[in-house]
């Protein structure tokens, strides 16, 4: 019975992999006269630059139409795991883009680096914090972080440890906010499912720092100042993976129209616009 299920999940893979070898050779062309919808799962801190580069890819292509959903990494990549219709993912790490392809849901030869960002430690200007940046985080009073599943959350973890400030362990992950605020002398953490929950939490002023992506506080510089900007070396890169996901409800038109968007994202048109919102460009 596993056999069967693999050698049917093989034999699906295959004809997906025809489909795109056919439409690279043009064979097949988007847009029949009918509007194609494509599912976009996007990483929270992605989310104001692809809504730019969503109207202007529509612009010139009216036939499709780009619906995104955003959350954290490992948000999305259980919903693509649970079977909620996803044409492209891109994601904040390529931890969950590895999950995705061990998982046999990547469709073969699609998986590129887009971007790379960067940890800053986040206040609202004027809050006249004691904290600098991690190796005093624990002097605020409290501090919104994302959980260890999310991207951030897990740069966050990852640094902290790199400092001696948390216990090394093969899995940052796994370490909890509750283990955190004791590491850091039992300062109050709240604990936000995704990045732009964590902007929101500190821009509203309801926590008094947090961490974030550099990319984050375009559209906020009068509102917020970076404290620190978190360097490689203790939170490693922060490389933005996208791969077209192996869509079975999609027809040859729609995965087309993926494979064509997904080009867009990784045109040097598009990267003009990352730029402008504070992504760095140059990753191999």
């Amino acid at each position: 019975m596993i056999a069967q299920k693999k050698d049917k999940k093989n034999m699906k893979r295959r004809i997906l992999a025809a489909i795109l070898t056919a439409m690279m050779t043009g064979t097949m062309l988007i847009g029949c006269g009918r509007e194609t919808e494509i599912q976009v799962f996007i990483a929270a801190s992605l989310n104001t630059v692809m809504a730019e580069l969503a109207k202007m890819y529509e612009e010139t292509h009216p036939e499709v139409k780009i619906t995104y959903n955003a959350d954290s990494s490992g948000t999305l990549l259980t919903q693509i795991e649970e079977g909620y219709e996803c044409d492209i993912f891109f994601s904040a790490a390529q931890k969950q883009m590895d999950q995705l392809e061990e998982d046999g849901l990547m469709m073969e030869g699609t998986r590129a680096n887009v971007v790379n960002n960067q940890v800053v430690v986040i206040t609202l200007k004027d809050s006249r914090t004691k904290v600098t940046g991690l190796e005093n985080l624990g002097g605020a009073e409290n501090i919104a972080l994302a959980g260890g599943s999310v991207p951030v959350g897990r740069y966050t973890r990852q640094a902290l440890m790199n400092l001696g400030l948390l216990e090394e362990t093969e899995d940052p992950a796994a370490i909890t906010t509750a283990q955190i605020s004791e590491a850091l002398g039992g300062v109050e953490i709240s604990e936000q499912d995704n990045v732009s929950k964590v902007l929101a939490a500190v821009a509203e002023g309801s926590c008094e720092v947090g961490t974030a992506y550099y990319s984050d506080t375009y559209g906020y510089e009068d509102d917020l100042q970076i404290l620190e900007t978190v360097d490689y070396e203790l939170s490693g890169s922060v490389i933005y993976p996208i791969a077209q996901v192996i869509n079975e409800e999609a027809d040859v038109t729609q995965i087309a129209a993926a494979q064509d968007f997904a080009a867009f994202i990784l045109s040097d048109e598009a990267k003009e616009v990352f730029d402008r919102y504070y992504f760095d460009t140059n990753v191999e």
